[in-house]
């Protein structure tokens, strides 16, 4: 085999969408596995459309994907420029040679015309196409067209009677009719080369072994064949992977969720979690492992192993796949994640002191198991940061009522005034020592006491979050649940 040269050339004409992203990252491994080079260029002729800003977004999710690339933008190389506006006069030289060996002609339709010739073939019930009215057009006429203001586009001269076969290295052998494809466009009025032109040209001046895209780009194909016949050149294998699909079976779009990188990023999607979700979209390594490390799917990916039936988006699985890399990850990192959300939420200043930093830490780190994305974090913390925490939903009015409610709180209370700061083994001990006094069952214990310090039924570990509240509050709290009830006293501490 060749040396692996693979490429990833996006149009940068909006928001990094999944469907590119599994696409780089198909390209990426294949590279990796092969010990060959990643190129990233930038396909821009669509002027209207292509931002510098889109371009930079583009690039940094590469990166923040743990995408790296030997050549290219930014990073250079031999085959430069990697930006296609940049690469003009190469073009001119090519669509010179086209011109020159007849595999070029210029065509002067104008739009109104080309549009008769859309509807004429639809109501024969053919597939719109190219008829080839300029096809032979001698200079005369031409200069006549010129004259009369016209603008020509160049268009490739399609083989009428040629089937091209490829043989595709995810969908096998797909051959295609020349007779239904029609004499295409090369180049546009403006002098900017189109999609088919250019990328011909790019990949093979670049020695690109391997071109890896989504399967819309097949019926491109065989124009592009053409192009490398028609300049001499052998073309690259080909592989086109299917389709990203919602769950209901249609294509992928916003109303399935978010469809950008960028969404998923600044939700709290974690790289590794996203890079393993998307590998699996359409590929799979065998066997019953789901978890998989970059380094891993370096190691086990192959086109061979690329599914030629849609991959369905499973929001689900992903949400999976990144609690579990939540869970995972050093603490200190998802505190440092996590830090944004909480400033947005007001629960944070920065800077903050190194004894708030690892008194939040412990607050991620009580809470990080529930997450789905970090994102959420503000949805399981607010207890801890508020003076007073209101008491919601029936199950926990109804503890907080209860009968023995005022006795398991004024025993607390007591215990935890003989303590100077609280531990997870002193707590464990005051709750059980409560149960012994009282003759109360522990779970009516522990229940009573975490709705009266979080307001809640559910959340972390009662002896982590009364560490973590530390003895002033949870007295405090305590005291405060205790004046619900007529006629009973207890201490209350104002928290700070």
């Amino acid at each position: 085999m060749l040396p692996v040269r693979v490429r990833f050339a996006p149009s940068p004409t909006g928001p990094f969408h999944i469907g590119g992203a599994r696409s780089a990252l198909f390209n990426w491994l294949f590279a990796r596995h092969h010990g060959g080079k990643f190129i990233v260029r930038i396909e821009d002729t669509d002027q209207g459309r292509s931002t510098l800003e889109s371009e930079e977004n583009i690039l940094a999710a590469l990166k923040w994907l743990g995408m790296d690339w030997d050549e290219g933008i930014q990073v250079g190389g031999p085959n430069g420029p990697y930006r296609q506006t940049e690469r003009l006069d190469i073009y001119r030289q090519y669509i010179e040679q086209l011109l020159q060996n007849g595999h070029a002609y210029r065509c002067y339709c104008t739009e109104e015309e080309l549009a008769e010739e859309r509807e004429a073939l639809l109501r024969r019930g053919e597939m719109p196409r190219y008829l080839g009215r300029c096809r032979n057009l001698s200079p005369e006429e031409c200069s006549r067209m010129e004259s009369g203001g016209r603008l020509p586009v160049l268009r490739f001269r399609v083989p009428g009677d040629k089937v091209i076969n490829i043989k595709d290295i995810v969908r096998g052998g797909v051959s295609f009719e020349c007779s239904g494809i029609g004499d295409f466009i090369i180049l546009k009025s403006d002098g900017m080369p189109t999609y088919n032109f250019a990328v011909v040209v790019d990949d093979h001046l670049m020695s690109i072994s391997h071109v890896i895209r989504a399967e819309e780009h097949l019926p491109n194909t065989p124009r592009q064949v053409l192009i490398y016949e028609a300049l001499g050149w052998a073309p690259p294998e080909f592989a086109h992977v299917s389709l990203i699909l919602g769950k209901d079976r249609s294509k992928m779009s916003k109303r399935h969720g978010a469809t950008a990188i960028e969404q998923y990023r600044d939700k709290g999607y974690l790289p590794e979690a996203l890079d393993n979700f998307l590998a699996l979209l359409g590929w799979s390594p065998g066997g019953e492992k789901e978890i998989l490390s970059m380094e891993e799917l370096k190691q086990q990916f192959s086109l061979e192993k690329v599914a030629k039936s849609p991959a369905v988006f499973d929001v689900d699985k992903l949400n999976w796949l990144n609690g579990y890399y939540i869970r995972q990850s050093p603490i200190k990192r998802i505190t440092d994640l996590a830090i944004s959300y909480l400033e947005n939420a007001g629960y944070v200043s920065s800077p903050l002191s190194q004894e708030r930093y690892e008194w939040v830490k412990m607050v991620v780190d009580s809470v990080r198991e529930y997450l789905v994305c970090i994102e959420e974090i503000t949805d399981h913390v607010d207890f801890f940061f508020v003076n007073e925490v209101n008491i919601e939903g029936d199950e926990a009015k109804d503890i907080i009522n209860g009968d023995q409610a005022p006795a398991i709180l004024m025993a607390t209370q007591k215990k935890l005034a003989a303590y100077d700061e609280l531990n997870h083994d002193c707590v464990k001990d005051i709750l059980k020592e409560v149960g012994k006094e009282l003759g109360v069952k522990r779970k009516q214990i522990f229940m009573t006491i975490r709705v009266a310090l979080t307001g809640s039924t559910h959340g972390p570990d009662l002896s982590q979050v009364m560490v973590i509240l530390g003895k002033d509050k949870v007295i405090s709290r305590l005291g405060r649940a205790l004046q619900r009830f007529p006629g009973m006293s207890s201490f209350v501490k104002e928290e700070v």
